[in-house]
């Protein structure tokens, strides 16, 4: 009993010494974006010697943070929905059809899991720039769909291969099409599955920087990771603005996971208990 008791109290302390370790950054984040640039440099680690929280009003107003965020929101929303959609058929298809291609079709989903993003950069730059896609949102929304769907079709098959097959042949044996069962019996038993797919595209198309440097130069178009250039100039960096526009840009994306992290913890463990 002792010995349980020992161990349930190390595994907390060693949980929450992990937890302080990823707070940090946050936190030090936070407090530099309420000290001047002179502070940060000369007490790195010290509390603000006062908050002032229009800090954060002048970095929204000066660094244009409006219009990046409406840009961010709209190419992650379309390429999330765009990654649901694909990745929850791919799967559904991969796990109850058997036709020639699907060993082959897993094995290149299993590819993008492996590929990094610079070994197939210059061709898919060459193909973008041969169709006319570069500069607008489509050069940001099809390439992030892209790089999501093999983790999500991966993370959806293993959840569909925990539901037990009998429950899609009662439903043929009752007259419902294939496309009838995705919509009214896969997709409500995916949620979660589906739940976590969406958070964790959702974090990778919003904080992607590299594409969106290189495919879109217009302003009105940019996203909130190249946005923040803004507050960096060859010679000069606000660090306490940029500070501050970090923080609100990262508030969201935090928010999201804070209210759907049951559904996380849920889809990622669902499929492998069941």
């Amino acid at each position: 009993m002792n010995t349980a008791i020992a161990s349930r109290w190390l595994y907390r302390t060693i949980l929450l010494a992990l937890g302080v370790v990823y707070a940090l950054p946050f936190a030090w984040m936070v407090m530099s974006s309420m000290k001047t640039n002179q502070q940060i440099f000369d007490s790195p680690l010290a509390l603000p010697s006062s908050i002032d929280w229009g800090v954060w009003a002048e970095a929204w107003n000066t660094g244009g943070l409006g219009k990046y965020a409406l840009n961010s929101v709209i190419v992650t929303t379309v390429s999330v929905l765009a990654i649901l959609v694909c990745a929850s058929m791919a799967a559904f298809a991969l796990t109850y059809f058997d036709f020639n291609a699907s060993k082959l079709l897993l094995g290149l989903f299993a590819a993008g899991l492996l590929l990094p993003l610079h070994s197939y950069f210059i061709a898919q730059n060459y193909l973008f720039e041969e169709v006319g896609l570069k500069g607008g949102r489509l050069s940001l929304m099809i390439p992030y769909a892209a790089m999501g769907l093999p983790l999500a079709v991966y993370l959806l098959r293993v959840y569909l291969m925990s539901i037990p097959a009998e429950l899609f042949e009662a439903a043929r044996i009752d007259g419902a099409s294939d496309t009838r069962i995705f919509w009214l019996i896969v997709v409500p038993l995916l949620k979660p599955g589906l739940a976590t797919v969406a958070i964790f595209s959702a974090l990778n198309a919003w904080n992607e920087f590299l594409l969106a440097l290189l495919y879109v130069s217009d302003d009105d178009l940019k996203t909130i990771p190249t946005g923040l250039l803004a507050f960096s100039s060859r010679y000069v960096t606000d660090y306490q603005l940029l500070f501050a526009a970090l923080t609100i840009v990262t508030l969201p994306m935090l928010a999201v996971y804070v209210a759907f992290h049951r559904q996380i913890t849920a889809g990622l463990t669902d499929g492998s208990l069941k």
